[in-house]
């Protein structure tokens, strides 16, 4: 009688959000395979909606993308709200930077990265719901996106790190961006985003990542920690890096949700986790490259 009960509620909930919105929620057995990708998510995902239309008015519904499309949209907004700030605003000794064509570029790699990675992945989990074909187009995108991010925030540290030093900072940006360049390409890989991949998918992500290690390490040993910490703002960019990792953690090990299986179908699931820590991730990266170009302007350009 209980489970009869419960089947009859599930029947009456479906007929309300399909008398609302068109179409109801399913389970995760209910989903076709396309669509299956976290099994401890059981319960209130999309069915496929074959309207772009449709995705879109999704992004006002309760399912368990709901956090996942929002947390990216919103960093989205903010990232370009931040660059036009920076673009758009009277340089003055209050607000230095970017002060040049140059620094307007080296800026520009990062937002351009921010900006590109949180789009595709607030468009990527709006619309994958759409059809087979649709996903498989926009987690290319995606992952693409989260490269251009690694790629886009190597770029300022490295300029100001290297500010004197031009030879080596070439030659690191060229590592970089052909790094970013093969990531893309594996992220173009068409079982590059299935779930049986997930973690290689963060491994290859973790591995372009924590390859910044290596240029901060060798401008430690040549300055010191304490110009490191002035001109190269390495305790911001650890931080960046800890908020990454971390993200990169709850994404591959799916926890919460693998240790109680439908109880975190909305709210607090490790994607979202995830999404969240590489917002804040990327603020915190912003704040340290401003930090960077302040020293740079407090000093000039003038190299002992």
């Amino acid at each position: 009688m209980h489970e009869a009960g419960e089947k009859a509620e599930k029947i009456r909930k479906r007929v309300i959000e399909a008398g609302r919105s068109g179409w109801y929620t399913l389970s995760h057995i209910e989903l076709p395979h396309w669509l299956r990708d976290n099994e401890f998510l059981e319960d209130s995902h999309r069915p496929p909606l074959n309207s772009f239309k449709s995705c879109f008015k999704s992004m006002f519904k309760i399912h368990t993308e709901t956090g996942n499309i929002w947390t990216h949209f919103i960093g989205f907004l903010a990232f370009i709200a931040a660059m036009l700030y920076m673009y758009i605003r009277p340089v003055s000794a209050d607000n230095p930077f970017p002060k040049d064509w140059t620094e307007k570029l080296v800026f520009g790699a990062f937002f351009a990265g921010a900006i590109l990675c949180l789009g595709f992945s607030w468009i990527f989990h709006t619309v994958y719901c759409h059809s087979a074909n649709v996903s498989k187009v926009f987690s290319r995108l995606d992952y693409s996106g989260i490269a251009l991010l690694i790629m886009g925030s190597f770029i300022p540290p490295l300029y100001y790190g290297f500010y004197c030093d031009t030879t080596t900072r070439n030659v690191y940006m060229g590592v970089i961006v052909s790094m970013g360049l093969l990531s893309v390409l594996v992220s173009l890989w068409s079982k590059f985003n299935t779930p049986k991949y997930r973690c290689l998918r963060a491994g290859v992500f973790l591995t372009f990542g924590c390859s910044g290690v290596v240029p901060a390490i060798h401008f430690v040993a040549a300055h010191g920690v304490a110009i490191a910490h002035r001109q190269a703002s390495v305790g911001w960019m650890a931080l960046m890096g800890l908020l990454y990792i971390l993200g990169a953690i709850a994404y591959a090990s799916r926890m919460p949700e693998r240790f109680f299986p439908g109880r975190f179908n909305i709210w607090f699931q490790s994607h979202q986790i995830f999404h969240v820590l590489v917002v804040a991730a990327a603020a915190v990266h912003l704040y340290g490259i401003c930090q960077m170009a302040y020293y740079r302007f407090t000093i000039g350009s003038v190299c002992h």
